[in-house]
């Protein structure tokens, strides 16, 4: 069953719910709100929350399979049931709260108008967050563009005296100039940045030749291959190197090997692995300043739960690395 309430904990009880119950049936035994996490009270309110989470289930250019437009929703179902506490951490990092946005839905069938919404969308949200830390839940890959150039102009008004970083947990590059005549397709969501920002890709094992050729020609693109992941873990240090002070994290699920999760329109054999990532994302969160995060590419498939589950962990996981370490917003 998903996460109850506590009724000893006064965060958790029915009568402290956020949603707007009729006078005197507050405290009857309400399940918990379809929120990230399942929680309710102050904690999961815009104000008393450390993390916001944005769904945003924009699909739109999809090359192959397509359901990312229902990974938020699934990945928030999913979180209903993971354990709130973290024995890794040893504590629950959801006492620090969690706030759900509703759904974003942008404009579909116009892409650059889409993704220049998304980008408005994402400074105000940001300039509203005053240093919280925002997880954004797509939705194909092609949305994590417009976030990246809204937290670049963000850190940058903010004194950021070096470029930032993006660090991409990918089967893929995502440098195509252009894919199926579109240049806001998933496919080409880091070439939309690539001038803004260094970039180091982890993962990557779907390349091709125009994109290989790019990221050659860059000395600020990193690219870290997947059969460099089967090798031992030097891969990690390699990639903690290349990044600079500022980070912002984007995971497409298809870094995973689609052992782990299947549920991805474009899945590529081999791939990452759960502890190994964990590994570079807890050394990210710790030795880096982290601003923002997105997942996505999480294409549910029905009657298949556990990669809504693995993936609601990993938001969970990467959620309680980041409370480890001040955001690096934080003071503003």
């Amino acid at each position: 069953m998903p996460n109850r309430r506590d009724p000893a904990d006064p965060a958790r009880t029915g009568t402290a719910t956020i949603h707007a119950l009729p006078a005197g049936l507050e405290a009857l035994p309400w399940e918990l709100p379809r929120v990230f996490l399942g929680l309710d009270g102050a904690p999961a309110t815009a104000e008393g929350a450390a993390t916001w989470i944005l769904p945003v289930p924009y699909e739109a250019t999809t090359s192959w399979g397509s359901g990312t437009r229902q990974g938020p929703r699934a990945i928030i179902e999913a979180s209903r049931y993971v354990e709130l506490f973290d024995h890794e951490l040893g504590r629950d990092p959801s006492a620090d709260g969690v706030y759900t946005f509703p759904a974003l839905e942008i404009i579909r069938g116009d892409a650059a108008r889409a993704m220049a919404e998304l980008e408005a969308a994402s400074a105000r949200i940001l300039e509203a967050a005053r240093g919280r830390r925002v997880v954004m839940l797509g939705g194909e890959h092609s949305v994590s563009a417009p976030a990246i150039l809204a937290h670049a102009d963000r850190d940058a008004a903010l004194g950021g005296s070096e470029r930032l970083s993006v660090l991409q947990f990918d089967a893929h590059l995502d440098l195509r100039e252009s894919h199926d005549g579109n240049r806001f397709s998933h496919a080409c969501a880091m070439a939309r940045v690539i001038d803004r920002v260094d970039l180091v890709t982890v993962g990557a094992r779907g390349i091709s030749a125009g994109e290989w050729e790019a990221a050659r020609a860059r000395d600020h693109v990193a690219v870290i291959p997947a059969e460099e992941l089967a090798r031992g873990d030097d891969w990690i240090d390699r990639a903690l190197a290349a990044l600079g002070p500022r980070v912002y994290l984007t995971f497409d699920v298809d870094f995973f090997d689609p052992s782990l999760v299947p549920s991805t329109g474009t899945p590529e054999p081999g791939g990452g692995q759960w502890y190994p990532a964990l590994a570079l994302l807890r050394r990210v969160f710790a030795e880096r300043g982290v601003v923002g995060v997105d997942v996505v590419e999480h294409a549910p498939i029905p009657g298949l739960s556990a990669p809504d589950f693995l993936v609601a962990r990993l938001v969970y996981k990467m959620i309680g690395y980041w409370s480890e370490s001040p955001h690096p917003w934080s003071t503003e």
